[in-house]
C-alpha cells in the first residue's frame, strides 16, 4: 500500500526523453553542440582572415616576400595560430590559390568554343581574358616573378598552365589546320593567351586593351591562315 501510494503521490524528480536521456542531459547535449559549432565557426573565420591576409600580401609584395609574421599581423593573430591552421607553406599557398580563384575565376574556354567563326572567337576570348589580366595584374606579376623562388608557387601554377593550354586549344579550333600548320597555330594561340604577352603589350607597350586584342588576334589569325607554314 505504501509503495502504491508513494508511486501515485510522488512525481519523478527528472523527466525522461523517449531515448532514455533526461531533459537536463538533453539540454547539456544541445548546449555542447552549440558551443562546438560556435568554436568551429570561429576557427573558420580565423582561417579565412589568415588566408585573405596572405592573398593581399601576395598581391602587394609577392609570395617570396610574404612572411608569416606579416600574415599574422595583418590577420590579427599570433604566428603560432597561422602555423596551427597552415602547418606547411604548401597548405597556405593552396588555400590562397583557391581563395583567389573563387574571387575572380578564369574565363571559361568552353564558352568561346560556342562562337563558330574562329576570328570572332579569338577577339571575344582575348578581350575577356585580357580584362581578367587587367583586374589581377599585380597578383599575376608577383606570382610569376616568384615562380622559381618559392616551390609552392611552382606547384600551384600547374593548373594555370593547363588552363592556358586549354584556352589556346579553343582559339586554334575551327581553322582546319593540320600537322605542322597546326603546331604553328597552337604556338601563336598559346603566346596570345599568356599573361606575359598581354603585359608586354598593355603595361610595357602602353597600348589599350582593344589594341592588344587586335594585335594578338592578328598574329593568331595570320597563323591560322598560313597554310604553307
Amino acid at each position: 500500500m505504501y509503495d502504491d501510494w508513494d508511486a501515485a503521490q510522488h512525481k519523478p524528480a527528472l523527466a525522461f526523453c523517449q531515448d532514455g536521456h533526461t531533459t537536463m542531459s538533453a539540454e547539456k547535449t544541445t548546449t555542447r553542440r552549440y558551443e562546438l559549432r560556435k568554436r568551429a565557426d570561429a576557427m573558420e573565420a580565423t582561417r579565412r582572415r589568415i588566408t585573405e591576409a596572405a592573398v593581399e600580401l601576395h598581391g602587394s609584395v609577392g609570395p617570396a616576400r610574404t612572411t608569416i609574421t606579416a600574415i599574422a599581423e595583418r590577420s590579427g593573430v599570433q604566428r603560432q595560430t597561422v602555423y596551427r591552421h597552415f602547418p606547411t607553406e604548401d597548405d597556405l599557398f593552396a588555400a590562397c590559390s583557391q581563395h583567389f580563384y573563387e574571387g575572380d575565376r578564369w574565363p571559361d574556354p568552353e564558352r568561346w568554343r560556342a562562337i563558330a567563326d574562329p576570328a570572332e572567337r579569338i577577339a571575344a576570348a582575348l578581350d575577356e581574358l585580357y580584362a581578367y589580366y587587367e583586374r589581377n595584374e599585380s597578383m599575376w606579376t608577383n606570382v610569376l616573378r616568384d615562380e622559381t623562388l618559392v616551390a609552392s608557387v611552382a606547384s600551384a601554377l600547374t593548373g594555370f598552365w593547363a588552363y592556358l593550354d586549354a584556352a589556346a586549344d579553343a582559339l586554334a579550333a575551327g581553322w582546319g589546320a593540320r600537322d605542322g600548320h597546326r603546331r604553328v597555330l597552337l604556338a601563336a594561340a598559346r603566346h596570345a593567351v599568356d599573361f606575359r604577352t598581354w603585359r608586354s603589350l598593355a603595361h610595357d607597350g602602353g597600348v589599350s586593351r582593344a589594341a592588344a586584342v587586335e594585335l594578338a588576334a592578328a598574329m593568331v589569325s595570320r597563323a591560322g591562315g598560313s597554310q604553307g607554314a
